[in-house]
Protein backbone atom coordinates (compact mmCIF):
# COMPACT_ATOMS: atom_id res chain seq x y z
CA UNK A 1 0.00 0.00 0.00
CA UNK A 2 1.24 3.47 -0.79
CA UNK A 3 2.32 5.72 2.05
CA UNK A 4 -0.30 8.33 1.08
CA UNK A 5 -3.08 5.75 1.34
CA UNK A 6 -1.80 4.57 4.71
CA UNK A 7 -1.88 8.10 6.04
CA UNK A 8 -5.44 8.58 4.77
CA UNK A 9 -6.47 5.43 6.63
CA UNK A 10 -4.70 6.72 9.72
CA UNK A 11 -6.59 9.99 9.40
CA UNK A 12 -9.96 8.24 9.17
CA UNK A 13 -9.13 6.05 12.16
CA UNK A 14 -8.10 9.08 14.21
CA UNK A 15 -11.30 10.88 13.27
CA UNK A 16 -13.46 7.96 14.38
CA UNK A 17 -11.59 7.63 17.66
CA UNK A 18 -12.03 11.31 18.42
CA UNK A 19 -15.76 11.45 17.60
CA UNK A 20 -17.90 10.64 20.61
CA UNK A 21 -21.72 10.41 20.83
CA UNK A 22 -23.37 13.68 21.81
CA UNK A 23 -25.06 13.73 25.17
CA UNK A 24 -28.78 14.29 25.12
CA UNK A 25 -28.65 16.77 27.97
CA UNK A 26 -30.56 19.90 26.96
CA UNK A 27 -28.02 22.16 28.70
CA UNK A 28 -25.21 20.77 26.56
CA UNK A 29 -27.29 21.26 23.42
CA UNK A 30 -27.82 24.89 24.41
CA UNK A 31 -24.10 25.36 25.06
CA UNK A 32 -23.21 23.92 21.65
CA UNK A 33 -25.72 26.20 20.00
CA UNK A 34 -24.13 29.19 21.71
CA UNK A 35 -20.63 28.05 20.84
CA UNK A 36 -21.50 27.61 17.16
CA UNK A 37 -22.14 31.33 16.93
CA UNK A 38 -18.58 32.15 17.95
CA UNK A 39 -16.31 33.00 15.01
CA UNK A 40 -13.92 30.43 13.63
CA UNK A 41 -10.32 31.36 12.88
CA UNK A 42 -8.06 29.94 10.17
CA UNK A 43 -4.44 31.10 10.01
CA UNK A 44 -2.41 30.04 6.96
CA UNK A 45 1.23 30.84 7.69
CA UNK A 46 3.76 30.29 4.91
CA UNK A 47 7.49 29.80 5.44
CA UNK A 48 9.91 32.21 3.72
CA UNK A 49 7.38 33.41 1.17
CA UNK A 50 8.33 36.68 -0.51
CA UNK A 51 6.10 39.75 -0.42
CA UNK A 52 5.78 39.57 -4.21
CA UNK A 53 5.09 35.85 -4.54
CA UNK A 54 1.34 36.02 -5.15
CA UNK A 55 -0.81 37.82 -7.68
CA UNK A 56 -2.57 40.29 -5.35
CA UNK A 57 0.79 41.80 -4.44
CA UNK A 58 2.62 41.41 -7.74
CA UNK A 59 1.85 40.47 -11.34
CA UNK A 60 3.20 36.93 -11.21
CA UNK A 61 3.80 34.93 -14.38
CA UNK A 62 2.22 31.84 -12.79
CA UNK A 63 -1.44 31.70 -11.75
CA UNK A 64 -2.48 31.90 -8.09
CA UNK A 65 -6.27 32.14 -8.50
CA UNK A 66 -7.24 31.04 -5.00
CA UNK A 67 -5.05 33.55 -3.19
CA UNK A 68 -6.26 36.17 -5.64
CA UNK A 69 -9.87 35.20 -4.90
CA UNK A 70 -9.17 35.42 -1.18
CA UNK A 71 -7.93 38.97 -1.75
CA UNK A 72 -11.01 39.88 -3.78
CA UNK A 73 -13.17 38.65 -0.90
CA UNK A 74 -11.08 40.26 1.83
CA UNK A 75 -8.46 42.95 2.37
CA UNK A 76 -4.79 43.06 1.37
CA UNK A 77 -2.62 44.63 4.06
CA UNK A 78 0.50 46.22 2.60
CA UNK A 79 2.14 47.13 5.90
CA UNK A 80 1.92 43.95 7.94
CA UNK A 81 5.03 43.11 9.96
CA UNK A 82 6.61 40.22 11.80
CA UNK A 83 8.76 40.86 14.88
CA UNK A 84 11.78 38.99 13.55
CA UNK A 85 12.58 37.63 10.11
CA UNK A 86 13.57 34.19 11.38
CA UNK A 87 11.42 31.08 11.88
CA UNK A 88 11.02 30.32 15.59
CA UNK A 89 11.03 33.92 16.77
CA UNK A 90 8.38 34.92 14.25
CA UNK A 91 6.10 31.99 15.14
CA UNK A 92 6.44 32.54 18.86
CA UNK A 93 5.30 36.15 18.44
CA UNK A 94 2.28 35.04 16.41
CA UNK A 95 1.01 32.42 18.85
CA UNK A 96 1.76 34.35 22.08
CA UNK A 97 1.36 38.00 21.11
CA UNK A 98 4.75 38.69 22.72
CA UNK A 99 8.03 40.30 21.66
CA UNK A 100 10.99 37.95 21.09
CA UNK A 101 12.79 39.91 23.81
CA UNK A 102 10.09 38.85 26.26
CA UNK A 103 9.84 35.15 25.40
CA UNK A 104 13.57 34.84 24.60
CA UNK A 105 12.68 32.84 21.51
CA UNK A 106 15.28 34.05 19.04
CA UNK A 107 16.27 32.84 15.59
CA UNK A 108 15.55 29.28 14.45
CA UNK A 109 15.66 26.54 17.07
CA UNK A 110 17.55 23.32 16.21
CA UNK A 111 16.18 19.78 16.59
CA UNK A 112 15.29 18.67 20.14
CA UNK A 113 15.36 22.27 21.40
CA UNK A 114 13.15 23.15 24.35
CA UNK A 115 11.63 26.13 22.54
CA UNK A 116 8.89 28.39 23.84
CA UNK A 117 8.56 28.22 27.60
CA UNK A 118 5.14 26.97 28.82
CA UNK A 119 4.88 30.09 31.01
CA UNK A 120 3.78 31.90 27.84
CA UNK A 121 0.33 30.77 26.74
CA UNK A 122 -0.22 29.98 23.07
CA UNK A 123 -3.37 30.88 21.17
CA UNK A 124 -4.15 27.16 21.18
CA UNK A 125 -4.32 27.19 24.98
CA UNK A 126 -6.23 30.46 25.07
CA UNK A 127 -8.95 29.31 22.67
CA UNK A 128 -9.21 25.73 23.87
CA UNK A 129 -10.01 27.08 27.32
CA UNK A 130 -12.81 29.09 25.67
CA UNK A 131 -14.30 25.87 24.27
CA UNK A 132 -12.74 25.98 20.81
CA UNK A 133 -11.44 22.93 18.99
CA UNK A 134 -7.84 23.65 18.08
CA UNK A 135 -5.41 22.20 15.56
CA UNK A 136 -2.02 22.87 14.01
CA UNK A 137 -1.07 21.12 10.78
CA UNK A 138 2.37 21.98 9.46
CA UNK A 139 5.70 23.20 10.75
CA UNK A 140 5.70 23.80 14.52
CA UNK A 141 9.24 25.02 15.33
CA UNK A 142 8.36 26.17 18.86
CA UNK A 143 9.88 23.35 20.82
CA UNK A 144 10.71 19.67 20.45
CA UNK A 145 10.33 18.44 24.02
CA UNK A 146 7.26 16.64 25.44
CA UNK A 147 6.15 19.78 27.30
CA UNK A 148 6.69 22.11 24.32
CA UNK A 149 5.16 20.11 21.47
CA UNK A 150 1.72 21.02 20.07
CA UNK A 151 -0.45 18.65 22.10
CA UNK A 152 1.07 20.03 25.31
CA UNK A 153 0.57 23.62 24.12
CA UNK A 154 -3.17 23.73 23.63
CA UNK A 155 -3.75 21.99 20.31
CA UNK A 156 -6.24 19.11 20.22
CA UNK A 157 -4.85 17.79 16.95
CA UNK A 158 -1.57 18.18 15.12
CA UNK A 159 0.59 16.82 12.36
CA UNK A 160 3.79 17.88 10.69
CA UNK A 161 7.46 18.63 11.30
CA UNK A 162 8.79 19.90 14.61
CA UNK A 163 11.26 22.22 12.89
CA UNK A 164 12.41 23.40 9.46
CA UNK A 165 12.49 20.89 6.64
CA UNK A 166 16.15 21.68 5.84
CA UNK A 167 17.30 20.51 9.28
CA UNK A 168 18.08 17.05 7.96
CA UNK A 169 20.89 14.87 6.65
CA UNK A 170 20.71 16.43 3.17
CA UNK A 171 21.39 20.00 4.27
CA UNK A 172 23.43 21.69 1.49
CA UNK A 173 25.91 23.41 3.82
CA UNK A 174 26.27 21.37 7.00
CA UNK A 175 24.71 17.91 6.57
CA UNK A 176 26.69 16.28 9.40
CA UNK A 177 25.46 18.76 12.00
CA UNK A 178 21.82 18.81 10.87
CA UNK A 179 21.76 15.09 10.21
CA UNK A 180 22.49 14.15 13.83
CA UNK A 181 18.78 13.67 14.36
CA UNK A 182 16.38 12.23 11.77
CA UNK A 183 13.72 14.58 10.41
CA UNK A 184 10.50 13.07 11.74
CA UNK A 185 6.83 13.45 10.84
CA UNK A 186 4.49 13.62 13.82
CA UNK A 187 0.76 13.04 14.09
CA UNK A 188 -1.13 13.67 17.33
CA UNK A 189 1.90 13.15 19.54
CA UNK A 190 3.24 10.09 17.71
CA UNK A 191 6.07 9.79 15.20
CA UNK A 192 4.46 8.22 12.13
CA UNK A 193 7.46 8.66 9.81
CA UNK A 194 10.80 8.13 11.53
CA UNK A 195 12.95 9.44 8.68
CA UNK A 196 11.49 11.97 6.24
CA UNK A 197 13.13 11.84 2.80
CA UNK A 198 12.50 13.75 -0.39
CA UNK A 199 9.63 11.39 -1.20
CA UNK A 200 7.74 12.47 1.90
CA UNK A 201 8.62 16.14 1.43
CA UNK A 202 6.77 16.12 -1.89
CA UNK A 203 3.60 15.30 0.06
CA UNK A 204 3.85 17.82 2.91
CA UNK A 205 1.61 20.49 1.39
CA UNK A 206 -0.98 17.85 0.45
CA UNK A 207 -0.94 16.20 3.87
CA UNK A 208 -1.33 19.47 5.76
CA UNK A 209 -4.21 20.41 3.47
CA UNK A 210 -5.99 17.08 3.86
CA UNK A 211 -5.76 17.28 7.62
CA UNK A 212 -7.06 20.86 7.59
CA UNK A 213 -10.05 19.99 5.41
CA UNK A 214 -10.83 16.91 7.48
CA UNK A 215 -10.65 18.96 10.68
CA UNK A 216 -13.10 21.52 9.29
CA UNK A 217 -15.49 18.79 8.16
CA UNK A 218 -15.50 17.14 11.59
CA UNK A 219 -15.82 20.33 13.61
CA UNK A 220 -18.28 22.30 11.54
CA UNK A 221 -20.76 22.41 14.44
CA UNK A 222 -18.39 23.88 17.01
CA UNK A 223 -16.02 26.86 17.05
CA UNK A 224 -12.46 26.14 15.99
CA UNK A 225 -9.00 27.64 15.65
CA UNK A 226 -7.12 26.11 12.74
CA UNK A 227 -3.43 26.98 12.30
CA UNK A 228 -1.78 25.80 9.05
CA UNK A 229 1.93 26.75 9.07
CA UNK A 230 3.14 25.31 5.76
CA UNK A 231 6.70 24.01 5.46
CA UNK A 232 6.91 25.47 1.97
CA UNK A 233 8.33 27.46 0.28
CA UNK A 234 11.25 27.14 2.73
CA UNK A 235 14.14 25.27 1.10
CA UNK A 236 14.49 22.47 0.22
CA UNK A 237 11.40 23.02 -1.91
CA UNK A 238 9.20 20.15 -3.07
CA UNK A 239 5.78 19.72 -4.58
CA UNK A 240 3.62 16.75 -5.43
CA UNK A 241 3.45 15.18 -8.88
CA UNK A 242 0.16 16.96 -9.55
CA UNK A 243 1.99 20.30 -9.58
CA UNK A 244 5.50 19.36 -10.68
CA UNK A 245 6.24 21.26 -13.90
CA UNK A 246 2.74 22.74 -13.98
CA UNK A 247 3.87 26.36 -13.95
CA UNK A 248 6.40 25.93 -16.74
CA UNK A 249 8.52 28.44 -14.81
CA UNK A 250 10.51 26.23 -12.48
CA UNK A 251 10.07 24.41 -9.20
CA UNK A 252 9.52 27.47 -7.02
CA UNK A 253 6.52 28.56 -9.08
CA UNK A 254 5.19 24.98 -8.97
CA UNK A 255 5.44 25.05 -5.16
CA UNK A 256 3.52 28.31 -4.96
CA UNK A 257 0.82 26.96 -7.23
CA UNK A 258 0.39 23.99 -4.89
CA UNK A 259 0.14 26.33 -1.89
CA UNK A 260 -2.48 28.28 -3.83
CA UNK A 261 -4.34 25.01 -4.38
CA UNK A 262 -4.18 24.35 -0.65
CA UNK A 263 -5.75 27.74 0.07
CA UNK A 264 -8.51 26.86 -2.38
CA UNK A 265 -9.22 23.51 -0.74
CA UNK A 266 -9.51 25.08 2.70
CA UNK A 267 -11.79 27.82 1.39
CA UNK A 268 -13.99 25.27 -0.41
CA UNK A 269 -14.38 23.22 2.76
CA UNK A 270 -15.46 26.30 4.72
CA UNK A 271 -18.06 27.12 2.07
CA UNK A 272 -19.30 23.54 1.74
CA UNK A 273 -19.87 23.35 5.49
CA UNK A 274 -21.69 26.67 5.66
CA UNK A 275 -18.89 28.26 7.70
CA UNK A 276 -17.65 30.89 5.28
CA UNK A 277 -19.58 33.83 6.75
CA UNK A 278 -18.56 33.06 10.33
CA UNK A 279 -14.86 32.44 9.73
CA UNK A 280 -11.92 34.82 9.66
CA UNK A 281 -9.13 33.63 7.37
CA UNK A 282 -5.63 35.09 7.70
CA UNK A 283 -3.02 34.40 5.01
CA UNK A 284 0.59 35.56 5.46
CA UNK A 285 4.22 34.45 5.89
CA UNK A 286 6.60 34.13 8.83
CA UNK A 287 9.14 36.41 7.11
CA UNK A 288 10.52 37.42 3.74
CA UNK A 289 12.37 35.23 1.21
CA UNK A 290 15.65 33.43 1.78
CA UNK A 291 17.27 35.04 -1.25
CA UNK A 292 20.53 33.15 -0.82
CA UNK A 293 18.81 30.27 -2.65
CA UNK A 294 18.27 32.18 -5.88
CA UNK A 295 15.74 30.45 -8.13
CA UNK A 296 14.47 28.44 -5.13
CA UNK A 297 13.58 31.62 -3.23
CA UNK A 298 10.77 34.13 -3.40
CA UNK A 299 10.90 37.80 -4.25
CA UNK A 300 10.38 41.01 -2.34
CA UNK A 301 10.48 44.58 -3.56
CA UNK A 302 11.84 45.79 -0.23
CA UNK A 303 15.40 46.10 1.08
CA UNK A 304 17.31 42.91 1.93
CA UNK A 305 15.36 39.77 2.95
CA UNK A 306 15.02 37.00 5.54
CA UNK A 307 17.42 37.18 8.44
CA UNK A 308 17.58 40.98 8.54
CA UNK A 309 15.66 43.79 10.21
CA UNK A 310 15.01 45.53 6.90
CA UNK A 311 11.55 45.40 5.39
CA UNK A 312 12.52 42.70 2.91
CA UNK A 313 12.68 40.44 5.93
CA UNK A 314 10.05 41.79 8.30
CA UNK A 315 7.26 43.00 6.00
CA UNK A 316 5.03 40.12 4.92
CA UNK A 317 2.18 40.06 2.43
CA UNK A 318 -1.08 39.61 4.34
CA UNK A 319 -4.70 38.98 3.37
CA UNK A 320 -7.58 38.79 5.84
CA UNK A 321 -11.10 37.73 4.93
CA UNK A 322 -14.08 37.99 7.27
CA UNK A 323 -17.38 38.30 5.37
CA UNK A 324 -19.65 41.06 6.56
CA UNK A 325 -16.92 42.47 8.80
CA UNK A 326 -14.13 43.33 6.34
CA UNK A 327 -15.03 45.06 3.09
CA UNK A 328 -14.10 42.77 0.16
CA UNK A 329 -11.60 43.74 -2.51
CA UNK A 330 -9.93 46.41 -0.40
CA UNK A 331 -6.34 47.39 0.29
CA UNK A 332 -5.03 48.84 3.55
CA UNK A 333 -1.82 50.77 4.13
CA UNK A 334 -2.30 50.70 7.91
CA UNK A 335 0.55 49.08 9.85
CA UNK A 336 0.17 46.30 12.41
CA UNK A 337 2.11 43.23 13.50
CA UNK A 338 1.86 39.51 14.29
CA UNK A 339 1.80 40.27 18.02
CA UNK A 340 -1.57 41.96 17.48
CA UNK A 341 -3.28 38.88 16.04
CA UNK A 342 -3.91 37.07 19.35
CA UNK A 343 -5.41 40.11 21.18
CA UNK A 344 -7.58 40.90 18.17
CA UNK A 345 -8.94 37.35 17.90
CA UNK A 346 -9.59 37.37 21.63
CA UNK A 347 -11.60 40.56 21.23
CA UNK A 348 -13.66 39.13 18.37
CA UNK A 349 -14.48 35.94 20.27
CA UNK A 350 -14.98 37.45 23.71
CA UNK A 351 -11.98 35.52 25.02
CA UNK A 352 -9.83 36.68 27.92
CA UNK A 353 -6.16 37.32 27.28
CA UNK A 354 -3.75 34.97 29.07
CA UNK A 355 -2.47 35.89 32.52
CA UNK A 356 1.11 36.30 31.30
CA UNK A 357 2.08 39.71 29.83
CA UNK A 358 1.03 40.20 26.20
CA UNK A 359 2.67 42.90 24.09
CA UNK A 360 0.21 42.93 21.21
CA UNK A 361 -2.96 45.00 21.19
CA UNK A 362 -6.42 44.71 19.70
CA UNK A 363 -6.24 46.29 16.22
CA UNK A 364 -9.68 45.30 14.99
CA UNK A 365 -10.48 48.90 14.08
CA UNK A 366 -7.49 48.88 11.72
CA UNK A 367 -8.26 45.46 10.25
CA UNK A 368 -11.95 46.25 9.76
CA UNK A 369 -11.13 49.56 8.09
CA UNK A 370 -12.92 51.74 10.60
CA UNK A 371 -12.75 55.40 9.64
CA UNK A 372 -10.18 57.31 11.67
CA UNK A 373 -8.66 54.18 13.21
CA UNK A 374 -5.14 54.63 14.56
CA UNK A 375 -2.56 52.14 15.71
CA UNK A 376 -2.47 51.82 19.52
CA UNK A 377 1.28 51.13 19.66
CA UNK A 378 3.98 53.75 20.08
CA UNK A 379 6.40 51.41 18.33
CA UNK A 380 7.18 47.87 17.18
CA UNK A 381 10.68 46.49 17.87
CA UNK A 382 12.63 44.50 15.32
CA UNK A 383 15.60 42.23 15.81
CA UNK A 384 17.63 39.42 14.27
CA UNK A 385 18.49 36.57 16.58
CA UNK A 386 19.27 38.04 19.98
CA UNK A 387 20.46 41.30 18.42
CA UNK A 388 18.08 44.21 18.89
CA UNK A 389 18.16 46.39 15.77
CA UNK A 390 15.62 49.19 16.12
CA UNK A 391 11.99 50.27 16.15
CA UNK A 392 9.20 51.06 13.72
CA UNK A 393 6.71 53.73 14.77
CA UNK A 394 3.30 52.26 15.51
CA UNK A 395 1.74 53.99 12.52
CA UNK A 396 4.47 52.58 10.26
CA UNK A 397 5.62 56.04 9.16
CA UNK A 398 9.12 56.05 10.64
CA UNK A 399 11.77 53.41 11.14
CA UNK A 400 14.88 53.83 13.25
CA UNK A 401 17.82 51.47 12.93
CA UNK A 402 20.28 51.52 15.82
CA UNK A 403 23.83 50.66 14.73
CA UNK A 404 24.03 46.98 13.84
CA UNK A 405 25.61 44.54 11.46
CA UNK A 406 23.55 42.70 8.87
CA UNK A 407 24.05 40.24 6.07
CA UNK A 408 23.61 41.17 2.43
CA UNK A 409 23.64 38.85 -0.57
CA UNK A 410 26.60 39.04 -2.93
CA UNK A 411 25.96 35.89 -4.97
CA UNK A 412 22.77 33.82 -5.18
CA UNK A 413 22.78 30.06 -5.32
CA UNK A 414 20.95 27.92 -7.85
CA UNK A 415 18.73 24.81 -7.81
CA UNK A 416 18.95 24.30 -4.04
CA UNK A 417 22.53 25.43 -3.50
CA UNK A 418 23.13 28.34 -1.11
CA UNK A 419 24.72 31.57 -2.24
CA UNK A 420 27.18 33.85 -0.48
CA UNK A 421 26.60 36.69 1.97
CA UNK A 422 28.78 39.58 3.05
CA UNK A 423 28.57 41.42 6.36
CA UNK A 424 27.77 45.11 6.36
CA UNK A 425 26.97 47.60 9.07
CA UNK A 426 24.39 50.36 9.30
CA UNK A 427 24.79 53.32 11.62
CA UNK A 428 22.04 55.16 13.45
CA UNK A 429 19.53 55.75 10.67
CA UNK A 430 16.00 57.09 10.27
CA UNK A 431 13.83 56.22 7.28
CA UNK A 432 10.58 57.84 6.18
CA UNK A 433 8.69 54.67 5.31
CA UNK A 434 5.74 56.52 3.78
CA UNK A 435 7.91 58.18 1.15
CA UNK A 436 10.88 55.81 1.15
CA UNK A 437 9.61 52.27 1.87
CA UNK A 438 12.84 50.82 0.47
CA UNK A 439 15.00 52.31 3.25
CA UNK A 440 17.37 54.09 0.89
CA UNK A 441 17.69 57.62 2.29
CA UNK A 442 18.72 58.29 5.88
CA UNK A 443 16.74 61.38 6.96
CA UNK A 444 17.93 61.53 10.56
CA UNK A 445 19.33 65.05 10.10
CA UNK A 446 16.08 66.35 8.60
CA UNK A 447 13.85 65.01 11.40
CA UNK A 448 15.85 65.20 14.65
CA UNK A 449 12.74 65.30 16.85
CA UNK A 450 11.36 62.09 15.33
CA UNK A 451 14.76 60.43 15.63
CA UNK A 452 15.11 61.47 19.26
CA UNK A 453 11.67 60.12 20.16
CA UNK A 454 12.27 56.76 18.48
CA UNK A 455 15.79 56.50 19.84
CA UNK A 456 14.44 56.95 23.35
CA UNK A 457 11.86 54.20 22.74
CA UNK A 458 14.57 51.95 21.32
CA UNK A 459 16.85 52.49 24.30
CA UNK A 460 14.02 51.78 26.72
CA UNK A 461 13.08 48.59 24.89
CA UNK A 462 16.67 47.37 24.73
CA UNK A 463 17.25 48.06 28.39
CA UNK A 464 14.04 46.30 29.41
CA UNK A 465 14.29 43.19 27.25
CA UNK A 466 17.93 42.73 26.19
CA UNK A 467 20.14 43.92 29.03
CA UNK A 468 19.07 41.70 31.91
Amino acid sequence: MKLHQTRRDFLRTTALAMTAPLLSCSNETTNKSQQSKQPNFVIIFLDDSGWSDFTPFSNTEYPTPNVNRLASEGCCFHNFYVTQAVCSASRASLVTGCYPGRTKVFGAHPPRARGLEPTFATMGEVFREKGYKTAVFGKWHLGDQPETRPLARGYDESCGLMYSNDMWEFHPENPEYWGKYPLQFWENGTVTIERVTGKEQTQLTTWYTEHAVDFINRHKDEPFLLYVPHSMPHVPIFCSDKFKGKSGLGLYADVLMEIDWSVGEIMKSLKANGLEDNTMVIFTSDNGPWISYGNHAGKTQYREAKGTGFDGGTRSACIIKYPGKIRPGTVSEQAFCTIDILPTLCYLSGTELPENPVDGKNVWDIISGKSGATNPHDYYPFSTGSNFEGVLSGDGHWKLHVPHKYRTLIEAGNDGAAGKYAQKEIGLSLFDMKNDPYEKVNVIDQYPDVAQRLQQLAEQHKKRFYEK
